[in-house]
Formats: structure tokens, C-alpha cells, sequence
């Protein structure tokens, strides 16, 4: 049994292009746009989900896919920093922030640090492997980033992927473990 996992970062959001730790917000205009141009034009999928948030479920709708959501794709607790600008708090808290950049159980903000997050995503990963087909996930770029670092054994590698708005990593798994096939921008990969 081989199951195939597409996860899609959402488009951009107002969030992203300021570079604000995000809250819950919708797609930027542009980001629709490139979305519906791209519709039924991805291969099919036995199953597809959403993470909760706006930005995700509005990426799956301009898709023209029925999503089903599924909270375990949420995005990573940023606590109190949700909503500041990434600039602003590394001016006013320099010593959490390098630790948050630089350490997986740093957790300055209040919220969930990214050795949680890995976590949390490798055992939605782990059940995940019981799916036979194809699934697309669409969800946020920490939970791709965390997906990546889990598929590859590696949680340190964390740190070191850049995950843009319409990222799509492609994952296959088999024999209780998930290789890493693709990534990159939606467009090209669909």
C-alpha cells in the first residue's frame, strides 16, 4: 500500500507579505487570482482537507475543492507575538527571538515551539501513512516545514526551509515511513 501526501501552503495573506506573525486573516486579491487560473488543473485526490484558518480554506475554495477540515493542520501557536511584525519583536525581545530562531524548544511567545509543532505534525503524519491514494492538505508553511523535517527523519532541517505562499511538497509513504518526492511552487507541480 503506497499513500501519497500533497500538503500546499495557502496563498499570501496581508500576514505574509509583512512579514507579521499571522492571526486569522484572508487571501490577499492576487493570491485568488492565481488560485482560481489554476483550477482543475491539479490530479485528482481521494481525499482533501483544509487547516481551519481563513487563508486555508479560502486557498482550497478558489481551488474549486470541497475540503473537508482538519484541525490537527492547524498552524503553529505564535502566542503573543500574533500579529506583530517578525522586525518589531526581534527590536524588542532580540534574546527570545534569536532563541525562537535558533533553538526547536524555544517558546518565548507563550505559544507552541517548533519541536511541539514537529511533533504535532508527525503523529497526523503517522496516521496519514494509513491512507491508501491520494491526499492533498492544504495548510500553513509551518506545517509543510514541519512536515518536511519529520519526512526526512531530520527536525533540525527545520530552520533551514523557506516555505513561500502556494509551496507544494509532495510526499510518498510506505513501509511505515514518508519520502520526500517534490517541492515547490503549485503552479509547476500541478
Amino acid at each position: 500500500m503506497t499513500a501519497r501526501l500533497d500538503l500546499l501552503a495557502h496563498g499570501a495573506t496581508a500576514a505574509t507579505r509583512a512579514a507579521r506573525f499571522p492571526g486569522d486573516e484572508a487571501l490577499e486579491a492576487s493570491a485568488v487570482r492565481a488560485l482560481e487560473a489554476l483550477r482543475g488543473k491539479l490530479s485528482p485526490y481521494g481525499q482533501l482537507l483544509t487547516a481551519p484558518a481563513r487563508a486555508a480554506r479560502e486557498t482550497a475554495e478558489a481551488l474549486g475543492l470541497d475540503a473537508e477540515v482538519e484541525t490537527a493542520l492547524k498552524d503553529c501557536d505564535y502566542g503573543r507575538w500574533r500579529g506583530l511584525a517578525a522586525k518589531a519583536v526581534a527590536e524588542r525581545e532580540p534574546d527570545g527571538f534569536a532563541a525562537w530562531l535558533g533553538d526547536l524548544e524555544a517558546a518565548p511567545h507563550c505559544g507552541e515551539s517548533f519541536a511541539s509543532l514537529i511533533g504535532r505534525t508527525g503523529a497526523w503524519l503517522a496516521q496519514a501513512l494509513t491512507r491508501d491514494g491520494a491526499t492533498l492538505a492544504v495548510t500553513h508553511a509551518s506545517v509543510v516545514r514541519a512536515a518536511m523535517a519529520g519526512a526526512l527523519g531530520a527536525p533540525s532541517v527545520f530552520f533551514r526551509i523557506d516555505v513561500a505562499p502556494l509551496s507544494l511538497v509532495r510526499l510518498s509513504g510506505r513501509e511505515g515511513r514518508w519520502n520526500l518526492v517534490a517541492f515547490g511552487p503549485l503552479a509547476a507541480l500541478a
